[in-house]
């Protein structure tokens, strides 16, 4: 069998296989060793993805020619556009953009092919070990990793550049060069065009070195992978609030483990929420963890917020950093209604007649119970437990002016109104 069908053949069920089309070396030859390979074997459909970002005038050209090559292959292309959110760092800018846009183009179950290959994972092993990354980091770039609604895939991390050139050479495949690359301003240009050639003077076989090293630190970072998970199980018990779709974690059982395994399980856990924090953020955690219990302190990080309510630790996502205001009006309160960036509440029991509307806590306000006459509504979420950062997004039902019943909070007895709140679930970006 093909090497590189040897690779892809878990995923030859695969609705569609999508490749990743700069016009470089890589992609070009990963491009037609596939379209070669469709015409005598069985594979799934074949789309390759161009994104121009638009960074330099040099990048105009290249959807021309990737769309010259996907001709000559009869491969069809999507050209994206994407606009690269200004930073400090522009490529890591370009590549979240990027990266981003394949997973608006992958459907359930599809495939995205890259061309990274052995020379680019030498190159991010010395460029993640100059920055003092951990073992998660040195493990390098994964052969595979879960995508959007489906996965990515590298299949050429054991081919190196030579191999590819001399593909290409031999099928007259042209290629595009990003006049970017020679720019040594850039740290990886720099690496690449000043500090790798002179190793590889004098170890010239470094890069299947650093490969097989990257492999081993793969095989670490799958160990500690499972301890991650195995401490972290005793902590993943339901909370209180079920319809609370947030990530969250009992404090307790993290707090029976060794610093070391507290950040490694940590780490494992935020590794799809957001970007991991540096050695020196985890200063972070250690307040969090020590405060006293009456405290309300928060970590953030790069996408979201992790604090304590209570006895728990909950994952707050950016897109709850915005607490909604104003009053909604309910013209159909017989049929659910969309809180804009709230979710939605629906209302069960007799419709309310007059003028209904939906509201959120400005303080003081009072509520009427079965059986315990008027309460104030700040006593009865203290009674609940509720945690203080959801009390702000809390829907409150108000019928001609009068607070009539409060989302998903339990009150007992009889209730002739029930307002059901299902908060956004939209906000849980997984990365």
């Amino acid at each position: 069998m093909h090497p590189l069908l040897e690779r892809l053949a878990p995923w030859r069920t695969a609705p569609r296989w999508h490749v990743a089309l700069s016009g470089g070396l890589d992609s070009s030859v990963l491009l037609h060793q596939l379209a070669t390979l469709a015409r005598t074997q069985s594979l799934p459909p074949l789309h390759a993805i161009h994104v121009h970002h638009g960074l330099q005038a040099a990048a105009d050209a290249w959807p021309q020619h990737c769309q010259r090559l996907c001709d000559t292959l009869g491969v069809p292309l999507t050209v994206v556009r994407v606009q690269v959110a200004p930073g400090a760092s522009l490529e890591a800018a370009a590549r979240d953009a990027r990266y981003a846009a394949f997973e608006q183009v992958l459907a359930a179950g599809e495939v995205l092919l890259t061309g990274q290959h052995r020379d680019d994972q030498a190159e991010t092993l010395l460029f993640r070990l100059l920055r003092g990354t951990g073992v998660r980091g040195l493990a390098g770039m994964a052969a595979q990793r879960p995508l959007g609604q489906g996965m990515l895939l590298r299949p050429l991390l054991h081919t190196g550049r030579d191999e590819l050139e001399a593909y290409a050479h031999a099928n007259a495949l042209e290629w595009v060069e990003d006049p970017s690359n020679s720019d040594i301003r850039f740290s990886r240009n720099y690496l690449r065009n000043e500090v790798l050639p002179a190793i590889a003077r004098r170890w010239p076989r470094f890069a299947q070195t650093f490969a097989r090293t990257a492999g081993h630190l793969a095989e670490a970072q799958a160990l500690l992978t499972e301890v991650a998970e195995q401490d972290l199980l005793p902590a993943q018990v339901a909370s209180s609030f079920p319809w609370l779709s947030l990530p969250s974690l009992e404090l307790a059982p993290l707090l029976l483990l060794s610093d070391g395994r507290q950040r490694n399980a940590l780490q494992h856990w935020l590794s799809c929420l957001t970007r991991l924090p540096d050695t020196q953020h985890w200063a972070g955690w250690y307040h969090l963890r020590d405060a006293t219990p009456s405290a309300t302190p928060v970590w953030a990080l790069a996408d979201g917020q992790l604090l304590r309510a209570g006895s728990r630790l909950w994952w707050l996502p950016d897109d709850w950093s915005t607490v909604p205001e104003g009053e909604i009006e309910w013209g159909r309160p017989g049929e659910s209604l969309s809180l804009p960036g709230n979710g939605q509440v629906r209302l069960c029991g007799l419709t309310p007649q007059g003028r209904v509307q939906i509201r959120y806590r400005q303080g003081g306000e009072v509520l009427k119970v079965e059986g315990r006459g008027h309460r104030d509504l700040k006593r009865l979420l203290n009674e609940s437990g509720l945690p203080a950062f959801v009390r702000g997004r809390l829907p409150l039902l108000f019928v001609d002016g009068q607070l009539q019943a409060v989302a998903n909070l339990p009150l007992g007895g009889e209730q002739a109104l029930i307002l059901q709140w299902v908060p956004p679930t939209n906000a849980q970006r997984l990365r």
